[in-house]
């Protein structure tokens, strides 16, 4: 979902460090340079040469690292971000008749100049008390696992609380499951319901589902 937000400062944080590092890349003026093409031989041994980068060699801040995870994630399947418990890439190969690859991200770099990229748990990012805060944690679903670290029901429950004591505005997306609503509505948010498309999806379902968008102090 977009808040078709555009500032000129920001702070934006996840808990997945190749996706943040992928962002740090494009301030940079990422130009990919490795081969993208859609064959599944290529894919696997992209995958494979990914989750050594982030594993034995420790080079997860790599420019290969970035470059490559941008194609995984355009060529896996169902545009699926999973990791499993040591921290490896296994989404496996997609089906796609045609993928758009970009190779020259520079048209970003002017936008992302001034923004700040952290990865990390949402605890940890120091705030002002009039800063604007969006939160878009994973769906309150059985997947969670898009990062190494799971993000199970009792960090919903901590994020929950952890906005309810932010003095500024909160803006908050979820699926509009019935413990989210009750535990956003005993918070005090303002909660509306919306329907909103799946873009991603482990089984391919694109069936619309129901979505809050919870507010406080806005």
């Amino acid at each position: 979902m977009s808040l078709g937000l555009m500032p000129t400062r920001a702070l934006l944080n996840d808990i997945n460090p190749h996706l943040i590092n992928f962002y740090q890349w494009l301030q940079r003026g990422l130009k990919t340079t490795i081969k993208m093409e859609k064959r599944e031989d290529l894919y696997y041994q992209y995958r494979d040469r990914f989750n050594e980068l982030v594993g034995p060699l420790g080079k997860a801040d790599s420019k290969e690292a970035a470059e490559l995870f941008y194609y995984l994630n355009r060529t896996g399947y169902n545009g699926l971000c999973r990791f499993n418990q040591s921290g490896e890439f296994n989404v496996p190969f997609g089906r796609y008749k045609r993928i758009n690859y970009v190779r020259d991200f520079t048209p970003y770099q002017e936008t992302l100049i001034r923004w700040e990229f952290t990865s990390g748990d949402f605890q940890e990012v120091e705030t002002c008390p009039t800063d604007f805060i969006y939160a878009d944690p994973p769906y309150d679903v059985e997947f969670t696992q898009y990062a190494k670290e799971d993000f199970g029901w009792d960090d919903q429950v901590r994020l929950a609380q952890w906005l309810a004591q932010h003095e500024g505005p909160v803006v908050l997306s979820n699926q509009a499951t019935p413990r989210v609503v009750e535990l956003y509505e005993e918070l005090g948010f303002k909660l509306r319901f919306l329907k909103a498309p799946r873009r991603i999806s482990c089984t391919g379902d694109r069936t619309e589902v129901d979505e809050i968008l919870a507010t406080r102090n806005c």
